[in-house]
């Protein structure tokens, strides 16, 4: 008997179904792990050690110097900041000339200021301690073994108490002394070092401008912090001893003493405008000026102020300094940039092969924005090592105490990161939009 064969073929059962694979897309697809995207970035570099130092070079020199500058310039406010925080900020200046920039530590030429205005300004019973006149020059100071040339400046005892002078050996000059003149001299550290060695200092015979004067007592080092001129450096007498025998320090008409500066102390921070305000009013009428102070021929500094706008003015400067030295960053962001866009040439075939095996624009992209990132962050700790030297090293010494702060740290790293960030942005979205079958034609 004849078999039968059916036209349709039986439907297939689900063993022997065959199976279809869903297209691959974004969603479902496996992602690279970032430790291996870093791994590639570091190989990346490896094999181009060379090409990958140069194009960090100008992250390097960067980051280098912003953080030299900052932790330089940070040191440096600071020392300023603890000289005057020494003397007090409560302290005022009574300077002659018209009102200027000179801070305490500068110096003035005019000769207005007498000591008969000094004693005015003691006589206003104001809430002060002072005046404390100061009358000096530079001079040779002659001692039998050496010699050293220094200000010498004439002043009062109470200048001792105003400037916080302590005292290593001896004793400092009294009223009597000073009303007499007498021929004796406080010596600066340095002053009495360079003079005496480690000999004893007290007792022994100065000659100043050809006058033989006994050194009573020499101070306490002190320092200087960087601004003006240290009284370890400076040697002192009587001030009536300095206008009458020394310096010749009388006025043009016979009648006075000149004086080169006026200090006093404020001990309430709050009546220091309220005193410079009555200080200059007393000098404006004892030297028949216009109320107004468009004639002014002295000039009342308030220490406290003067610190505030020449810590603003430092900062500024340091400011400026880092944003010139932050070009040097642009340039290694444009260096990175350059660097990057010529990887993507030479690495064309293979972005086309990683493409075709699956690897998604987002992938290419990270991996040279990493890439990018890498060469920058490196650059910058390597910068950041080599900008600390200097900073170390004004500690280390003890010329400058410049730390390195976190702050420094964290906008050094941070910026340059920024910067490789910036500008490898470019270079990885056109590797990430290459088309795939184009880049493998690539020759």
């Amino acid at each position: 008997m004849a078999t039968l064969v059916s036209d349709k073929a039986p439907a297939p059962t689900s063993e022997s179904a065959p199976l279809i694979l869903e297209p691959l897309g974004d969603k479902g697809a496996s992602t690279v792990g970032i430790g291996e995207v870093i791994r590639l970035a570091f190989d990346s570099l490896r094999a181009n050690k060379i090409r990958a130092l140069l194009t960090m070079l100008g992250v390097i020199i960067g980051v280098a110097s912003v953080v030299t500058l900052l932790s330089v310039g940070n040191g440096a406010s600071a020392a300023i900041t603890a000289q005057f925080s020494g003397l007090g900020t409560n302290l005022l200046f009574v300077r002659p000339g018209a009102p200027s920039n000179n801070g305490p530590g500068g110096s003035a030429t005019a000769q207005t200021l007498t000591l008969a205005d000094s004693q005015a300004i003691g006589q206003l019973g104001l809430p002060i301690v002072g005046p404390a006149p100061v009358y000096g020059q530079n001079a040779q100071l002659v001692a039998p073994a050496a010699d050293k040339s220094a200000t010498v400046n004439g002043v009062t005892p109470i200048y001792q108490e105003l400037q916080s002078l302590a005292l290593a050996s001896g004793s400092f000059f009294d009223d009597e002394q000073t009303r007499s003149a007498t021929p004796v001299i406080v010596l600066g550290s340095t002053v009495a070092r360079e003079l005496f060695g480690s000999g004893q200092a007290v007792g022994q015979m100065v000659r100043v401008d050809n006058q033989n004067l006994r050194v009573i007592g020499v101070l306490v080092e002190k320092g200087s912090g960087g601004v003006g001129q240290s009284v370890d450096d400076q040697a002192l007498v009587p001030i009536t001893l300095a206008q009458q025998r020394l310096f010749g320090g009388r006025t043009p008409d016979g009648n006075d003493w000149l004086v080169s500066t006026i200090q006093l102390s404020v001990p309430v921070t709050d009546n220091i405008p309220a005193v410079q305000d009555r200080i200059s009013a007393l000098l404006r009428d004892r030297h028949e000026l216009n109320a107004d102070g468009t004639e002014d021929d002295f000039n009342v500094i308030n220490q406290a102020s003067f610190l505030t706008t020449l810590n603003t003015i430092l900062g500024l400067m340091t400011g400026f300094l880092v944003i010139v030295a932050s070009i040097s960053l642009i340039v290694g962001g444009i260096g990175i940039m350059n660097i990057m866009l010529v990887s993507v040439t030479e690495r064309t075939r293979e972005i086309g092969l990683r493409k075709a095996v699956g690897a998604r624009p987002r992938d290419i992209l990270l991996q040279f924005v990493v890439e990018a990132l890498t060469l920058s962050t490196t650059g910058g700790i390597i910068g950041l090592l080599l900008g600390s030297l200097l900073p170390i090293g004004l500690t280390l010494t003890g010329v400058l105490d410049s730390p390195i702060s976190v702050s420094t740290v964290v906008i050094s790293v941070g910026f340059s990161m920024a910067v490789g960030l910036f500008f490898g942005i470019y270079p990885a979205r056109r590797a990430s939009q290459l088309n795939p079958i184009q880049a493998l034609r690539y020759e």
